[in-house]
Order: C-alpha cells, then structure tokens, then sequence
C-alpha cells in the first residue's frame, strides 16, 4: 500500500473503472471519481491485483456502489491528512 501513488487507476473485477486514487490510508485506499460521484474509501482487504500502476479489486462496479464506502473508517486517515496527527495516541 505505501507503494501506491495518486492518480493510479482503480478498476473492478468486471473491468470497469471505478476511479483513481487520491489518498492512501493505512488500511484502504481514497478514490476519487468523475462527476458528482462521492469519494469512496475502499478497504485494502478488497484489493485483488496491482500492476502497471492500476489497482484491480475483487468485486465487480454494481457491489462496490451498494457497499457504502462513501464514508471515511473511523479508525483510519488518509497518511497525508494533517488529521491523522490530531487523533494519534503517545
């Protein structure tokens, strides 16, 4: 996962895409997509594949829309958040 970059391509088992990344957290990636879509977190569990800078997940377009991943992990930011500091425990 720390090997993931921005703008890398996320793609579902059905071949459609789903969006780009635009965040890493610790346990899933942020993918942003086109239109008036909202952000999805997408749990790492759900990450199948990864080559060429495209990351294939494991379920086809129509799961992934009806899991409701449009909510950020309340135990997880995204590594760049500044959040993330806030909430860290000593």
């Amino acid at each position: 996962m720390t090997d993931f970059r921005p703008g890398w391509a996320v793609v579902t088992n059905d071949g459609r895409r789903l969006g780009a990344v635009k965040d890493v957290g610790r346990s899933f990636v942020l993918v942003s997509r086109h239109g008036f879509a909202l952000d999805l977190y997408v749990p790492a569990s759900y990450i199948a594949n990864v080559e060429h800078e495209t990351i294939h997940l494991s379920l086809t377009h129509d799961a992934v829309e009806q899991l409701g991943w449009e909510q950020a992990p309340r135990d997880d930011e995204p590594e760049s958040s500044p959040e993330g500091d806030l909430h860290r425990h000593i």
